[in-house]
């Protein structure tokens, strides 16, 4: 049994927007309000989160996740790494270090921007992690639970998605190889980016996510990465077909 809980399903600047004064920023409607993307995965071994962005502390808090085995990063960006530092807590609760699994690339920017984790003299108290290389074309595995890497790219720039048993989880893709999609087919659940209606430079638009679903054909589909531009989750809910939904945050499903 795989268990996948959404615990955010925003873009970078996540729902509502800082200022803005549109109304899906203004809405009443919890299904509205959007944390910065991350997954969290619980099997009967393992418990992981892909993607620690700025809202990890309290997305860990929210779904009351006490026990955390590694964090699986999907590319560098900010909206989806500034949170790592709050893994001092389950440093300090397991009383080991944190398995970080990322691509080198993605190590090295890491290792740029929280440089005071793996500087040579290291202050008290700051967060304890080992590092795992993921390649392209090699599973891993974390405690007992697969992963396949799948090659997307985010316009220009690499990025990883990620196949567990039946679920393949890709968020801020553009475009996806033929090779990448290969790994994705007979998936039961697709988990994939939706940034807006509207074409955009680096993710996939609603229609443009609507046509992986028709190619791969999943038992269901949920949209993530969703901008306030998108407009109200009822609404474009109500577009959808019926085996098809826009994900919102704590949205749990089990497999």
């Amino acid at each position: 049994m795989i268990k996948v809980t959404f615990l955010g399903t925003g873009t970078s600047q996540g729902v509502p927007v800082i200022a803005c004064p549109c109304p899906v920023c203004h809405s009443d409607d919890p299904h509205d309000k959007r944390l910065r993307s991350s997954l969290l995965i619980e099997t009967k071994t393992a418990n992981v989160v892909i993607d620690s962005g700025p809202d990890f502390r309290q997305q860990m808090l929210r779904e009351n996740v006490l026990h955390l085995d590694a964090i699986v990063f999907t590319h560098e960006h900010k909206d989806h790494i500034a949170g790592m530092d709050d893994i001092r807590a389950y440093n300090f609760i397991h009383q080991k270090p944190m398995d970080i699994f990322a691509e080198t690339r993605v190590q090295h920017a890491l290792k740029r921007e929280f440089s005071y984790i793996f500087a040579e003299y290291k202050y008290p108290g700051i967060p304890q992690v080992n590092l795992h290389t993921i390649e392209n074309n090699k599973d891993f595995h974390i405690n007992g639970l697969s992963f396949t890497p799948i090659r997307v790219y985010h316009y220009r720039l690499p990025i990883f998605g990620f196949r567990f048993g039946d679920i393949t989880y890709i968020t801020d893709a553009k475009y996806i190889s033929g090779a990448g999609l290969e790994k994705m087919r007979g998936t039961r659940i697709l988990i994939l980016n939706a940034l807006r209606k509207k074409r955009h430079l680096t993710h996939f638009t609603l229609e443009e996510a609507m046509e992986i679903v028709r190619l791969i054909k999943p038992e269901t589909a949920y949209f993530t990465h969703i901008s306030h531009q998108m407009g109200f989750y009822r609404e474009v809910q109500a577009e959808l077909p019926e085996n098809v939904f826009l994900a919102y945050d704590g949205l749990s499903l089990t497999l």
